[in-house]
């Protein structure tokens, strides 16, 4: 504060007097504010933290690359990072990973609600699905979004400290509204890479013969599983409309052959290898 009252003092004795009293109120101002600066140690610093980020959360866009960024950037919505779908699979960043997306919307992922302010968002360039006369029609992702997606999740997981269990889809936090990344996302390979759970699949195959062989447990228990992994998931007893939805987009994340929402051994038992794994 010295050498800036000095400096002050200098600047007032070259002024024409008619600007002295204006000059030395707007030097009185910054001297005011310098004094009320608070002043903060630092030599404590706790280690009872971790990141605001506990969550990746994966989607389609089902728009073209330029439709996608119009959206993203200047609409109501927004993520952190967008793949394109052409032959580079150029990853955008849109926003520091430290500011709030709006892409995840109404969700829940193990009793966290509206995951916006704790997760990073990817978008991925991909038209999602169309309806056919012979059926849905599903789009695959490309090997360069894929690899271009493994190579960011892995840079986000490491410094954010992510774990693979909250590496997820849009259909997971928000089963009853949101289908994407849809069932020819590749789970299973980005597991194998570190970055996702996957079930062993020769335990599978063990459960699931016990359950063929006895009876299959209750929608109770069902709901249960899919709770204690991390769906938000209707614990009434009953197979409602509500549980069918969070039964399919499990079944489309571990078992993408069938996601028809219907209870049966094999879903069962990839809820159970899944829930003891660690």
């Amino acid at each position: 504060q010295g050498s800036t009252l000095h400096c002050c003092i200098t600047v007032l004795r070259v002024l024409p007097s008619a600007m002295k009293f204006f000059a030395l109120l707007a030097s009185l101002l910054v001297l005011a504010g310098c004094a009320s600066a608070p002043r903060y140690d630092t030599s404590h610093p706790s280690a009872n933290y971790d990141s605001r980020i506990q969550f990746v959360i994966v989607h389609y866009t089902s728009a073209s690359l330029e439709r996608s960024l119009q959206l993203l950037t200047h609409g109501e919505v927004s993520s952190h990072y967008l793949i394109s779908d052409d032959k580079t699979a150029t990853v955008y960043k849109l926003m520091d990973e430290n500011q709030r997306a709006w892409h995840a919307g109404e969700s829940q992922w193990q009793g966290r609600t509206w995951l916006n302010s704790s997760s990073i968002g990817i978008e991925i360039v991909n038209p999602g699905f169309k309806d056919t006369p012979t059926g849905r029609l599903w789009y695959p992702y490309s090997e360069a979004q894929i690899q271009g997606l493994i190579a960011l999740l892995k840079d986000i997981s490491k410094r954010n400290g992510i774990s693979p269990r909250h590496i997820i889809g849009h259909s997971d936090i928000a089963p009853l509204r949101k289908l994407d990344p849809g069932p020819l996302f590749p789970w299973k390979r980005l597991a194998d890479a570190g970055l996702g759970l996957w079930p062993n699949e020769q335990a599978v195959a063990r459960q699931q013969a016990l359950f063929n062989s006895g009876e299959l447990p209750s929608i109770s228990w069902f709901q249960g599983q899919l709770a204690h992994l991390g769906y938000d998931t209707p614990q009434t007893g009953e197979l409602d409309v509500a549980t069918r939805h969070v039964l399919a987009a499990f079944q489309m994340h571990f078992r993408p052959s069938r996601f028809d929402g219907t209870p049966d051994a094999q879903t069962a038992a990839l809820l159970l290898v899944l829930n003891q794994t660690k």
